[in-house]
């Protein structure tokens, strides 16, 4: 099992060269044919480890939520950002998910020190960055990052499937279910579906992993 210390080497390197506040950025709801790509940014206080903080996808969903909780009450700083379907469709999934980080790390109360984001380097991210692939499971700040932004987005998603039962969104979270594609056939596209997106994934066969 992974130790506080182990899950916490790369911000304790940083805070040793007097780099206090590291901000780790992650988004989810890139996948998805409906719904916003939502991201977050976390800075830890010194020294803070929250317990069982990983890879949100490896987490159930009432797991998610209690350490969400945790981290909101113990982190130094939290900002979230969003991108519409509207500016999905219009600029592009990965040009979006640029804009909901810039987002997320400009509402930040305090202004980071340095910057780390799950995956590959960002373009046009507007802050200068380290990038980290598997960056969700090996730095902690990027961990409690993807774990709130995946509880604001299903949230967010649970709230929308009330307003639109045949989808199934409180349980897919607008990814591409059978039930979800079969609810596109036979009821068409919701405001909230990516249009220039969606209607491409419907052309592709059932995903294994992704069904009701």
């Amino acid at each position: 099992m992974e130790s506080r210390s182990d899950i916490l080497d790369y911000e304790r390197d940083l805070w040793a060269r007097g780099v206090a506040r590291v901000a780790g950025v992650d988004e989810v709801g890139r996948g998805p044919l409906a719904g916003p790509v939502v991201a977050a940014a976390v800075i830890l206080a010194e020294g803070v480890a929250i317990d069982g903080a990983t890879d949100s996808k490896a987490l159930t969903p009432e797991r998610r939520t209690e350490i969400a909780t945790e981290i909101e009450a113990r982190a130094a700083a939290i900002a979230l950002g969003a991108a519409s379907v509207r500016e999905i469709d219009r600029l592009n999934i990965l040009r979006a998910t640029t804009q909901a980080m810039t987002r997320a790390l400009a509402r930040l109360p305090v202004t980071p020190d340095h910057v780390v984001v799950d995956g590959l380097p960002v373009r046009d991210l507007g802050w200068e960055h380290d990038a980290v692939v598997g960056g969700d499971a090996r730095v902690h700040s990027i961990a409690c990052a993807s774990i709130v932004a995946k509880v604001c987005r299903d949230r967010l998603m649970t709230l929308l499937a009330a307003r639109y039962p045949d989808y199934g969104w409180e349980r897919n979270m607008g990814y591409a279910t059978r039930r979800h594609r079969s609810a596109l056939r036979e009821s068409g596209l919701t405001p909230h579906h990516r249009t220039t997106f969606g209607l491409l994934q419907l052309e592709l066969p059932f995903a294994d992993l992704a069904r009701d």
